[in-house]
Formats: structure tokens, sequence, C-alpha cells
């Protein structure tokens, strides 16, 4: 298994990069300070066509692999995890989804504009009663001649203020437990709908964040997406997707930690000399730079096992759990080398500590992956393929050869 990133991919890594040198970091303290959502940075990912990286071309998207979406995931969290959260929603738990489960009808209505970054798309499975626990959501769908009526709400939302379409999981039938939920496409503005802003969050504060609201929403049947009753299914492949992004946004806030680490380390001087000439430092910055590398490997890693077409639960999940801890651990560090002034927003890293605490929780906490791990070792979980699977994407060295 060969991870060298291709030139293709060589060259997205260094657009991204700029484009969030360029227009996120100089303004990124503030946003966070004053908790404010900067609108235009989606318009110009679109621009950049970075809303459907992984996106077929004939719906609309870049076309590219799907460890060239990693690497957008990656450079985007490096500046602020909000961005990176963005698209994870967008592209990973909405937009690929769509890709494994819609029908035609649906792709073309949903998928395209949403690939084009037209319109922007979100993700509804947490209630405030439901998080690990899935089957304890009480929002149902009720069919009502050729409509479903729903009603409920949803928690954690993010994006819930902003986008245009959202996948969203009732029960169609709750005497048949996670067999009984199902996955509907609806629209911001289907009547009954709402949606509200979560303010006080420790991080990721510029970005948005809440619930939604479905008061009778009337939902068309053909917005049924999958078949009745495999909502569940749907669910878990779509956490895959959004998992993976995480897995590789949390390599991005590793990077950034190191960076400004290794800044800090040539600019600050104690006893005499460069602090990165202390020992204890020294073993910080490498704890970080050994994270950095063992978290992109396992997230390169699920990447060729989706690029293959192959069920990727195990290795998505380890990736995620594994990539989240490093990164919440090197923030941590990172504070830690600044000192005291790690603790003032004077320098990014408290911020990047902030911000590397909710993927530690989200799209399953840490708890909820080691028993996954545990399960998968001791033999008790076993994977079956899907009745649906994303489009495989050749290899980053099988794509290079292809486009000499």
């Amino acid at each position: 298994m060969d991870f060298k990133l291709s030139e293709e991919q060589e060259m997205l890594r260094k657009m991204v990069r700029q484009f969030v040198d360029k227009e996120i970091m100089p303004y990124i303290g503030d946003w966070d300070a004053n908790h404010h959502v900067e609108k235009n940075i989606y318009k110009r990912l679109a621009e950049l066509n970075l809303m459907g990286v992984c996106i077929p071309e004939e719906y609309g998207g870049s076309g590219m692999d799907y460890n060239s979406l990693a690497i957008v995931c990656e450079e985007l969290e490096r500046g602020d995890t909000a961005f990176r959260t963005a698209v994870s929603v967008h592209t990973g738990l909405n937009s690929m989804t769509l890709l494994q489960w819609g029908n035609e009808q649906q792709k073309q209505k949903y998928l395209v504009p949403q690939a084009k970054g037209e319109k922007l798309a979100a993700y509804g499975l947490t209630e405030p009663n439901a998080g690990s626990d899935v089957k304890a959501m009480q929002t149902t769908a009720v069919r009502d001649g050729d409509d479903y009526i729903l009603n409920g709400e949803k928690t954690w939302i993010s994006l819930c203020d902003m986008a245009d379409h959202f996948i969203v999981f009732a029960y169609t039938d709750k005497e048949k437990v996670h067999k009984g939920i199902s996955a509907f496409i609806v629209e911001r503005t289907m009547p009954g709908f709402s949606s509200k802003a979560i303010k006080g969050k420790l991080g990721i504060r510029a970005g948005n964040t809440g619930q939604i609201f479905f008061d009778n929403v009337r939902v068309p049947k053909e917005n049924l997406l999958g078949e009745e009753g495999e909502g569940f299914k749907i669910a878990m492949s779509a956490l895959d997707n959004g998992r993976f992004t995480v897995a590789a946004g949390a390599c991005g806030i590793i990077m950034a930690c190191l960076e400004a680490s290794i800044d800090y380390c040539h600019e600050r001087k104690t006893f005499g000399q460069e602090i990165g000439k202390h020992q204890l430092v020294q073993q910080m910055i490498a704890n970080m730079e050994a994270k950095l590398q063992m978290a992109r490997l396992l997230v390169y890693r699920a990447g060729e096992l989706k690029n293959e077409g192959v069920r990727n639960t195990r290795e998505t999940s380890l990736a995620k759990w594994q990539a989240c801890n490093f990164a919440n651990e090197s923030a941590n560090d990172a504070v830690q080398i600044h000192g005291a002034y790690g603790y003032s927003n004077e320098y990014p890293v408290e911020r990047h500590l902030r911000n590397s605490k909710a993927p530690v929780i989200y799209e399953g906490t840490r708890e909820i992956h080691t028993i996954m791990q545990a399960e998968y070792a001791l033999g008790y979980r076993k994977d079956k393929p899907l009745r649906k699977m994303l489009p495989k994407w050749p290899s980053s060295k099988e794509y290079e050869k292809l486009n000499k």
C-alpha cells in the first residue's frame, strides 16, 4: 500500500494552504473571539471547487479521490475547526450519503447544486436524548398519502441556520427499533421547519451549530432516501464518511500546534537559550511530530479502502478515535510549551485546545470507538457489505498514471 501523494494532490494541498493563509489566518482570531460566522468563506470554497471534492464530475463535483478530501479537511482545520466542520457535514455526511444512497432524481435535484457549492447541506441525527444511543430518538415520520409528516427535533447540528438541505432520520415504525428508522431529504423552506443556534460553546466559535425543529413538516415520498427502514444503515454509512473527514481534520490541528510551537521555541528564550534546546520541550515537539505522522497513516489507510470500494467502518473508527485523541493531546502540549502565553488568545494554541475537544465527543465519542475496536478485536463485531457502496476511485498512484 503506497500512501505517496500524487502530483495533483500535492497541488491541491498547496492551493488550500495558500487559501487558508490568506483568507482565514489573518481574521480567525477576531471571528472566534466575536463568535462570528464568516459566510463568505463558504462562497470562496465553492469558487475553488472544494465543496464537492470527491463527488464525480457528472454530479457537479471535482472528481477527486477520498484522500484528496482528507487533504482539504486537514488544511482547512489547520486554519480553524469551523471550516473543516462545514466541509465534513456538507460533503462527508450529506453529499457523500446522497451519492451512495440517492436515486438519480435525488442526485440531480440535491447533489448537483451541493457539489457545486450553490446550496449548503447538513445532517440531522443527534437529539437531546439520543446521541450515542441512536435508537432513543423521538423524531417521527408518519405516512400521509404521498407525503410523510415529520415531528421532532435534532440538536448539535452544524450549519443549522445556513444549510438549505438536510438529511434527517426519523422513526417510521418504532416497534421495529433500529429497523424502523428511515432517512429523508428535508428542505429549509418546507413549512414547519425552524432552527436555532446554540450559544456559549467552548470551541468552534466561528461555526454555526444549533437545533432544528419539525412541526408537522410535510415531506414528499420522493424525498425518502433509500428504502423505508434503511435509515439506521444509511446513518452509520454516513458516519463512516463523516468520521473520516473528522480524523483528517484532526491532523490539521496537530500540524497547526506543531507549527506554532516550533515558531515559539525559536522565539522564546529561557536560561540563556531557545526553549527548543530544553529536552522536555523537545519531547513534546517529538510527540506532536509522531502523532501527526501516525494519524495521517491511519487516515490515508481508510481513504485507500474507500477508493477501493471496501467497507471501512473499523479502519475509519480507529483513525477517528486516535487522530482526535492525538489532536487534543498535541493542543494541550502546545499550550504548555507556550507557558502563560498559551493561556492567552495572543497565540492560536488556546483556540486549538478549545476546538480539539469537540471532535473527541462528536461522531462517536472516544468511549464508543474504544468499545468498537475492542469488539472487532474480540470477534464480537463484524461488518457486512452494504446494499449500496460509494463509487470506487483509483488509488493515488493509479490516478497519476491515468493523467499522464
